[in-house]
């Protein structure tokens, strides 16, 4: 920090900076959020320049901001005051169970349809960030091509352009694929029900996070099959040991997993651990079906592993899509089946039997032309700076006791409140208030998240979105009240 005399311009910036450090404190803003540059805080405060830029300084040296280049000064994130815990209250029966969860998620998804309703239960992410523009331009340029070549690149496994370009994202990404183990599927969802149908029975029990993403449930549930949950770590995924000991004394027919960005926690498995689980799956032939679906959108510096990467066996079937990372609207997915790709090929004809080619031939120009890394990085920076807004706001907003996840990519946070607060009560009164959430009894077999929800902090953080946030932490304090 620069020398300064002592005198009064000395207490001017110290001034200046405990104004703008209370304010930090005290949570008026936000981490993430941006402060006025030095410019418009010397107009605003009446002050020079010289001692804005002393003030700032200060706050730098104190950690509270930090200047970005060519962009400006914003609060730095802070440590973490509260971890979410281990849920050793939570811990799952090792029964397996019937699963009953469709009608609750079509009734949460279709409150997300309300007019002017704030989205924060909606699964999917603000469509603002998609570059919808540039691919409505290759999908009508595609429809011209097709019309000269005919429909036969609907048939599986999908549109050849689009796997080579898909095997060489994930070859950019540190994994080198085969592209004859990729099956173009109708997003994710078809993935993830195709991969099961191929390694199960009705009446198997397949192994699932707990809490775990609902599609995983549906899938299950659609099958007649029933879900044992395995306890889960907040922020590093299955507990191996946990699931071990299901092994030893069950059939398991198959394990469903999210080991990275985790719905609804928000983990990112370490490395090891997902090298020990594909060990322990492959010591007792059991396929693993990895739900991949955001794993493009991560926070730290470097893309994060799969499973898949640890596969020598062919047992793990790797599902994703593009509907969380480019667009929703078209709902282009794939499998890497694996061992089973013949036999995923096969149900996708006989379940679906295409998935639509304009979208692919679109999808794959836009690969191949028109920046997909640029794009990903900017909305990397933007859920990584709505994470640290949402928790802050969340813990300070909501009742004493709360606690909150870590996400390390996607964006979804999962809140637990005290044990008083009914989750599905509260989400009866916030759909009254013009407000989504997603309840944590669609997370499980049983009633065991009913204190806890999921948020979504895709959306801008805007003055709505903030009395939102503040309205739905009043409703949870009264039911406490």
């Amino acid at each position: 920090m620069p020398r300064i005399k002592k005198g009064a311009r000395l207490n001017l910036y110290e001034k200046l900076a405990k104004t703008i450090g209370d304010q930090i404190r005290q949570g008026v803003l936000l981490p993430g959020e941006k402060i006025p540059s030095i410019r418009r805080a010397s107009q605003h405060h009446k002050m020079s320049m010289t001692t804005v830029v002393h003030a700032y300084s200060q706050l730098e040296s104190q950690g509270l901001i930090e200047s970005r280049p060519q962009s400006g000064y914003f609060v730095r994130a802070r440590a973490e005051r509260t971890a979410m815990p281990a849920l050793r209250a939570n811990k799952p029966s090792p029964v397996p169970s019937q699963v009953d969860v469709s009608r609750l998620v079509l009734s949460t998804l279709r409150s997300i349809r309300s007019h002017n309703a704030i989205p924060f239960g909606s699964p999917y992410p603000d469509p603002s960030l998609f570059p919808q523009r540039k691919i409505n331009q290759h999908i009508q340029a595609a429809g011209r091509q097709e019309a000269l070549w005919g429909l036969m690149n609907d048939l599986p496994p999908g549109n050849p352009e689009l796997i080579r370009q898909i095997a060489r994202r994930y070859l950019q990404n540190g994994l080198a694929v085969d592209p004859n183990e990729i099956v173009i599927t109708v997003g994710a969802t078809e993935a993830i029900n195709l991969c099961l149908q191929a390694v199960a029975n009705p009446g198997d029990t397949i192994a699932v996070e707990s809490p775990t993403y609902y599609a995983m449930l549906h899938a299950i549930e659609r099958m007649g099959m029933r879900a044992v949950e395995i306890a889960t770590h907040p922020r590093e995924g299955m507990d191996l040991d946990a699931l071990a000991d299901v092994i030893r004394t069950q059939r398991i027919a198959a394990c469903m997993v999210m080991p990275n960005f985790q719905n609804p926690l928000g983990f990112q498995m370490p490395d090891a651990k997902k090298r020990d689980l594909v060990a322990l799956l492959a010591r007792h032939d059991i396929p693993a079906i990895e739900n991949d679906v955001y794993h493009e959108l991560y926070y730290g510096d470097a893309h994060p592993s799969a499973l898949k990467t640890y596969d020598t066996n062919g047992l793990v079937l790797h599902c994703a899509s593009f509907s969380k990372s480019l667009t929703a609207a078209y709902r282009i997915g794939w499998a890497m089946a694996g061992r089973y790709v013949s036999r995923v090929e096969k149900l996708k004809f006989l379940n679906t039997l295409t998935t639509p080619s304009i979208p692919q031939l679109a999808i794959a120009a836009y690969l191949q032309n028109d920046g997909y890394e640029l794009h990903l990085r900017r909305m990397r920076r933007r859920y990584a700076q709505q994470a640290r807004i949402m928790r802050a706001a969340v813990l300070r907003f909501f009742p004493r006791g709360t606690q909150v996840s870590q996400p390390a990519g996607g964006y979804v946070l999962w809140v637990e409140l005290p044990e008083a607060i009914d989750s599905m009560r509260l989400y009866q009164s916030a759909v009254a208030s013009g407000i989504t959430i997603g309840p944590g009894y669609m997370f499980a077999t049983g009633k065991r998240y009913q204190n806890c929800i999921r948020l979504n902090y895709s959306y801008l953080w805007n003055r709505d979105i903030e009395a939102a946030l503040m309205l739905l932490g009043k409703i949870a304090a009264a039911q406490l009240a």
